[in-house]
């Protein structure tokens, strides 16, 4: 009889499993972001879950930037948060750096983001993945999938068959991945981790729409080696929030990060390299994120910068590596070492770990339905980066859709759907099955078509309900939104009941916009003092939006009463709201109407709102072409 190593539910711990057959509800097929959330999500919806991964102890690390969340991805995590999930709670335990980004406009595009401890937040996620009884990690490299006509039955992994109602894939960039630095090309799916070859050849041989895409991580830096006395200091919030609300674990010690730039000589370094560089010289064929891009392509697209911020974080308590965000990067190492002594506070920097870029197989999202199922394979989910996505926020999100509804297919349950105007989840899922990727798919609060209702402070408010009533919630966080529903219920009362006199309603008004109004609220409406000062300030925010968010809706309604207004006069760039990438795309294909303008791939009925509007407003003369 064959012994395979398994490890149960303590990842510290290994034991024995006999016989080469296991069964299982669900196999999730990667241990990183997406597939520690699909895992987690189907285990609490009752599968049994065996997570295959090559390497166990690599488990939750964070490939790229030490940080989770950020404007659109921190709404994510909070919206994971709300169906039980991991990534809130293991960042707040692992976080050494709190800021809420975009703190100076309205809270609906705020984005809570929390740099955390590399180290402290792996080992929390797989503490998490622990405490699942029927969840176990399978430390071996997956060769194909079984099925049985159209219908997957399992995988074949280098130990053994495993048996399985539903397979999640969420191998993240290791699906032939392929690492550059310079005209240097090697095999790995992450510096010092082989690719997942067999498995990215199989998709093919299965017919799947697999292509191509990029991306790309900066040199580690050696923080003793940093001038930090010059460098302008960002320190953590000094006000108290946590990405979860559920995280009851001490902070923390805090940790200031700082900000550089490039410079005229910096670009002048990267210019003089690019014949070198594995983007200009044809080696890379996969297009890379357009919102996240190398530092040679910044240099080469913006010709017209002086400079690009650079922001170095530490990367944890207990290392001297600091991570630069902003300059990702796949040029020789010795050309990385030369730019970066160009720039301010880095002259003497020395590099622990130089960048690289990472090519990679991904499937066509459009070959998926909502349930991020593949169409014509009975049984095959797909979450992460192999949907077309970048992001740790993004792939979690992924994992919750795919885990929670492999284990509804597993168990003949109804499926879980997310609708995008309940959630940036959804948002992200219906963007990616009805119009695909031509690059990495970033999250956007842009994106989102209510994204006035969609605020990452009320995620509770909008998925609790759904989570619960799909059985993904376990007893302790049930009961947390229990007690916080009711006392969002009782806040909301008695504001109103104070809203009904007059004098003090104005007061309360006047705050609202004033931005000071939780301590008016507790001054005026003494029942708000025993409340929690987050559940305060959402009920506010609520009463503060309540207004625009009818106005949405009135606006999509208004939509189906003008599909057929021309759009020859519209000056897309004039218009608010609209990304650089819909002025793109609407610029060339040049709608006659919004019915064509809606066709467009990126196109939100949040943007053909904003357009809508412009076009009543619009000269009857027609622009003349650019």
């Amino acid at each position: 009889m064959e012994h395979r190593w398994t490890r149960r539910a303590n990842p510290t711990r290994l034991c024995y499993a006999t016989g080469m057959d296991q069964a299982y509800d669900v196999v999730v097929i990667g241990g990183g972001h997406a597939g520690c959330e699909a895992a987690a999500a189907a285990a609490r919806s009752g599968a049994r879950v065996a997570l295959v991964t090559m390497q166990a102890d690599r488990i939750g690390a964070m490939s790229c930037n030490p940080a989770i969340g950020g404007i659109g991805k921190g709404h994510i995590v909070r919206e994971v948060d709300a169906w039980d999930g991991i990534m809130g709670r293991a960042a707040d335990a692992a976080a050494i750096h709190y800021r809420m980004l975009n703190r100076s406009k309205g809270v609906a595009v705020q984005g809570p983001r929390v740099q955390a401890d590399r180290v402290r937040y792996a080992a929390v996620v797989r503490a998490a993945l622990a405490a699942y009884p029927t969840l176990s990690i399978v430390e071996a490299e997956v060769d194909d999938l079984t099925r049985t006509a159209d219908r997957i039955t399992g995988v074949r992994t280098s130990a053994g068959l495993l048996h399985a109602g539903a397979v999640v894939i969420a191998a993240g960039t290791f699906l032939g991945g392929i690492l550059h630095s310079g005209l240097t090309a090697t095999t790995g799916g992450r510096v010092g981790e082989r690719a997942a070859t067999r498995l990215g050849r199989h998709l093919r041989d299965l017919g799947l729409p697999v292509a191509r895409l990029k991306t790309g991580t900066p040199p580690r830096l050696d923080g003793r080696t940093i001038d930090w006395a010059r460098l302008d200091r960002q320190a953590s919030d000094t006000e108290v929030w946590t990405m979860s609300p559920d995280s009851s674990t001490p902070r923390l010690p805090q940790i200031h990060c700082a900000v550089t730039r490039t410079n005229l000589a910096t670009h002048d370094v990267i210019r003089g390299a690019l014949d070198v560089s594995p983007l200009f010289s044809g080696r890379i064929t996969g297009s890379g994120p357009r919102y996240c891009p190398s530092i040679e392509d910044k240099v080469f697209r913006f010709g017209d910068r002086d400079g690009h911020q650079i922001f170095l974080e530490p990367e944890g308590l207990d290392t001297r590596a600091v991570y630069p965000n902003g300059i990702s990067t796949s040029l020789p190492p010795a050309i990385q070492q030369d730019f970066l002594r160009t720039i301010a506070g880095l002259e003497q920097v020395a590099i622990l770990e130089a960048g690289y870029a990472v090519e990679y197989d991904y499937v066509d999202p459009r070959a998926l339905d909502t349930r991020l199922a593949v169409t014509g394979l009975t049984g095959l989910f797909l979450a992460g980066q192999i949907n077309g996505t970048t992001g740790y926020e993004e792939a979690a999100g992924q994992g919750l859709v795919a885990g929670l509804n492999a284990a509804a297919h597993a168990r003949g349950r109804d499926a879980v759907s997310f609708d995008r105007a309940d959630s940036y989840i959804g948002v992200m899922v219906d963007d990616l099955t009805l119009q695909g990727v031509t690059e990495p798919y970033r999250m956007l609060t842009a994106r989102a078509d209510n994204r006035l209702h969609l605020r990452a402070d009320n995620a509770e408010a909008r998925l609790g309900e759904q989570a619960v009533a799909a059985g993904a919630v376990r007893a302790p966080k049930r009961q947390a939104l229990d007690r916080r529903r009711a006392a969002h219920r009782a806040t909301r009362a008695a504001i109103d009941t104070a809203m009904l006199h007059p004098p003090t309603a104005a007061t309360l008004r006047q705050s609202f916009s004033e931005g000071h109004a939780r301590d008016t609220v507790n001054s005026l409406v003494p029942a708000t003092q025993a409340q929690d000062a987050t559940i305060v300030t959402e009920v506010i925010a609520d009463l503060l939006y309540a207004p625009y968010v009818e106005r949405q809706r009135a606006d999509a309604k208004r939509l189906l009463g003008g599909a057929n207004l021309p759009l020859d006069t519209v000056d897309y760039a004039t218009i608010g709201g609209l990304s650089a990438e819909m002025v793109e795309r609407l610029r060339m294909a040049a709608p006659a109407d919004l019915q064509a303008a809606a066709r467009i791939r990126g196109i939100t009925p949040a943007a053909l709102t904003a357009i809508l509007v412009q076009a009543r407003r619009a000269p009857t003369t027609p622009r003349r072409a650019a």
